[in-house]
């Protein structure tokens, strides 16, 4: 019988995970079930000192669902992608400082992809000064709806755009940026993910540009206004990094955000994805 001693880490996100080594976690068949019934109930699930090894990462990761392969290349070990600003380590890194915004991963995928089911951060180097990760519950945002809010933003449908997110970080892009940009397709998402557990959650964060049929302007104060109260703080967990932590979270539930570090720090985390297979509806 697998045991886990789950302790929560505040009363709407995030818990605690320990009785698992690192060996159990990358070899245990019987873990991945226990692993996401935690996920779905606590949104965030941290590992302290867990030392997790690349190839075990993956491995655990694995028993979760399809592993994202998409970002191989940028580290020896398939299925691992390291988020960090520095461009010898990661030559998309100018791009990873949108993450420093409220969102969720998946909301512009190239072609329908569905957004991913759950990501693992471990970390390798962590900053001297900020580089937190924030975690808000969008779960909990939605229940905190009155009735009639959310029959009119049931209602709602919303543009998501790569340009919408790499605009708050590089506001006066060159063309070239501009293009490569905007050759990303956007995706109209509804505000209110309905999903097939039957759980309702909003679909927010730097990616949303615009409410279908509102006016720009006012359409974006509205998302604006939904982001803060989606990012209350006792919404939120904030993850204070050491060397060997491993953090997972439910994409689908969870809005995240890394807290602004300097450029040249070198934070390095890990990153596995676990693939989804629920559409946003």
């Amino acid at each position: 019988m697998t045991v886990l001693t789950i302790t929560k880490l505040t009363a709407s996100v995030g818990a605690e995970v320990t009785g698992v080594d690192s060996d159990r976690l990358a070899s245990d068949d019987t873990l991945g079930a226990d692993i996401l019934d935690a996920l779905e109930d606590n949104g965030v699930l941290v590992f302290p000192g867990l030392a997790l090894e690349p190839e075990a990462q993956v491995a655990f990761c694995r028993r979760l669902g399809e592993i994202d392969h998409s970002s191989d290349g940028h580290h020896p070990v398939a299925g691992i992608y390291p988020v960090t600003l520095d461009k010898s380590k990661n030559s998309s890194a100018a791009y990873l400082r949108a993450t420093f915004d409220w969102h969720i991963d998946g909301c512009t995928p190239l072609r329908d992809e569905c957004p991913q089911k759950a990501t693992v951060l471990s970390a390798k180097q962590v900053a001297s000064s900020g580089g937190e990760t924030e975690f808000a519950n969008s779960y909990a945002a939605y229940d905190a709806f009155t009735d009639a809010e959310r029959e009119r933003f049931g209602a709602l449908r919303v543009v998501h755009s790569l340009e919408a997110s790499q605009r708050r970080v590089t506001p006066d892009p060159s063309p070239e940026e501009l293009a490569r940009w905007r050759a990303r397709p956007t995706h109209e998402h509804p505000l209110v993910w309905t999903h097939r557990s039957g759980r309702k959650s909003l679909v927010l964060g730097a990616s949303a540009d615009h409410v279908v049929g509102m006016d720009p302007d006012e359409g974006r104060a509205l998302l604006a206004d939904l982001l803060d109260q989606a990012t209350r703080p006792e919404l939120v967990y904030g993850h204070r990094w050491s060397v060997g932590d491993t953090v997972i979270w439910d994409n689908n539930g969870v809005l995240h955000r890394a807290a602004r570090y300097a450029p040249d720090s070198p934070r390095e985390m890990l990153r596995t994805t676990v693939l989804g297979d629920e559409p946003i509806q």
